[in-house]
């Protein structure tokens, strides 16, 4: 279990340094920074733990985007047409972290 949990973190920060790179081009304030970055250390600790009989790809989409999902709702209350880049980049990098997470395991 402790690999599992080493190797998610591992593999969210990388995939928060990816979702890092455009915000802090954007210069995006730095509790949006965190946040991202938070919501991929948790998003690949769960995928890597968890065990879901379905496709790895899917299983990191669909714990990414429960885990965006708070986030979302306030992000969506102020600024509703951002959620469009913020989805598709949380579904893009949740595929990857539940394939890598899965082959990488």
């Amino acid at each position: 279990m402790k690999k599992k949990i080493l190797l998610g973190l591992a593999l969210g920060l990388a995939a928060g340094i990816i979702d890092l790179v455009p915000m802090l081009l954007q210069k995006l304030s730095w509790d949006a920074n965190l946040s991202a970055l938070s919501l991929w250390l948790v998003s690949g600790v769960l995928t890597a733990s968890v065990e879901w009989n379905i496709n790895p790809a899917v299983k990191g989409i669909v714990i990414s985007l429960l885990v965006l999902l708070p986030s979302a709702v306030l992000v969506g209350a102020k600024e509703p047409l951002s959620l469009v880049p913020i989805g598709a980049m949380t579904m893009i990098l949740g595929g990857t972290l539940g394939f890598f997470t899965t082959r990488l395991n």
